[in-house]
């Protein structure tokens, strides 16, 4: 009597570590060589100013002396402002 439920014990201990053991395998993922490979994004710089900062620009005519005679030209000047 003994003899059959130590017989049974290791038959079902077998079943069960084969289950597993397939499983395990099972979903274990294989790589295709052929799938694409994943792609990783690159790190990127984002600047942000701390205070709100914006372009003030003036502009006027401004006279040049030429050999030809005196011209009007255009001019300006710009400047970063606080906003």
């Amino acid at each position: 009597m003994r003899k059959k439920k130590s017989v049974l014990i290791a038959g079902l201990a077998a079943v069960i570590a084969a289950a597993c053991f397939t499983s395990a395998v099972a979903q274990t993922p294989q790589r295709d060589r052929y799938a694409p490979r994943l792609r990783y994004a690159r790190p990127h710089i984002e600047i942000t100013p701390r205070a709100l900062l914006y372009r003030r620009c003036i502009d006027w005519l401004g006279l040049q002396y030429r050999p030809s005679g005196t011209v009007l030209y255009p001019q300006y000047s710009c400047w970063w402002v606080r906003g």
